[in-house]
């Protein structure tokens, strides 16, 4: 295994960190400065005699960045069975970063997390943090995952080529690869570690309003599309209705025009990426998902309105929220 660690601004837990590392393990190590500046130089020359390897970016680009610039170096220099990532704070022991990447080494196909479990003293704000994120995480994936947010990763040699390609520059890039492996073929392992948190995470760079809006860019934007479509479908159903007075012709021309408009903007807006899927296959998909949903919306209906005797706003209202969350978990997995 080789361990690629990304430092910005880093102090003299760096140094403590590979001096321990060290002690358990002979495996390479690479260090990607985030354009830190001259004021850090030492401790990256510290490092560099400890036997790192040093890449530097002259600015700061971001977390996502300094992984892909470790994950190219690496793929092109270094002969390693699998790589393993790890914070500059120390809040990460030697141990786990070894088992972490001995898991990595057999764990074909598969993203091992070193997954905290969260017990002690933990800052409030990370606590509820990554509780919220592997929340909302599971309701728009249906993946389970105790720790969406750590930084602690390994990855098999087979899937460099795939963390180059995934987007994201910062924060977010982590949550993309989370979000992106399954429709990839690729499996998440978590494996548990010890919950370190130092002088109340006060080392982190991460922005609690920026960053958090990155991460959860891709959820965000499915909402958006799909309250622009629903909003669309919701005028059409009452114009239809109003002008045929017959609830199923009403909701398959609503949901005729508002499914070419969602369609569209999914593919480009919300899963736009390196598509695995060619326009054709996605169409054919879409559409097919768009049927069953056709008919689990009039189903709903009609239990709902016409069976219940519900006003038809509530009804619509009620069944469209039903049914958004398995929509997105389907789109993201099968049809883009």
């Amino acid at each position: 295994m080789t361990v690629l660690i990304p430092s910005y601004e880093p102090d003299h837990r760096l140094v403590e960190l590979i001096g321990r590392l060290r002690k358990v393990t002979n495996a390479p190590i690479v260090i990607v400065d985030d354009g830190s500046g001259e004021r850090f130089k030492e401790i990256f020359e510290a490092v560099k005699a400890a036997g790192c390897t040093v890449l530097t970016h002259m600015v700061n680009r971001g977390k996502g960045r300094a992984l892909k610039t470790g994950f190219q170096y690496i793929m092109d220099h270094i002969r390693t069975a699998a790589v393993v990532c790890a914070d500059s704070d120390g809040q990460h022991t030697p141990q786990d970063i070894v088992a972490v990447g001995q898991a990595s080494e057999w764990a074909e196909s598969k993203m091992v997390l070193g997954s905290r479990r969260f017990t002690g003293k933990v800052p409030l704000r990370s606590r509820f943090g990554n509780r919220l994120t592997s929340k909302v995480f599971d309701a728009a994936t249906g993946i389970d995952i105790g720790d969406t947010q750590t930084g602690l990763r390994g990855y098999p040699r087979s899937m460099l080529g795939w963390l180059l390609q995934v987007p994201g520059e910062r924060f977010e890039y982590e949550m993309n690869l989370l979000l992106e492996a399954p429709a990839r073929g690729y499996g998440i392992l978590e494996v548990p570690i010890e919950t370190i948190y130092l002088n109340d995470n006060e080392s982190s760079h991460f922005r609690p309003v920026a960053d958090s809006l990155k991460i959860y860019l891709p959820i965000l934007k499915f909402c958006a599309a799909s309250i622009l479509s629903g909003v669309l479908d919701f005028v059409l159903l009452l114009v239809l209705q109003s002008l045929t007075s017959s609830l199923l012709l009403s909701v398959i021309g609503a949901r005729i025009g508002s499914s070419a408009v969602n369609y569209g903007v999914n593919r480009r807006l919300v899963f736009d990426r390196q598509q695995t899927s060619g326009f054709a296959q996605s169409v054919s998909r879409y559409y097919t998902l768009a049927v069953l949903i056709l008919a689990l919306n009039y189903g709903l209906l009609s239990v709902l309105h016409t069976w219940l005797g519900l006003q038809l706003v509530p009804a619509k209202l009620l069944t469209e929220g039903l049914l958004f969350l398995s929509s997105f978990w389907v789109q993201r997995k099968f049809v883009y």
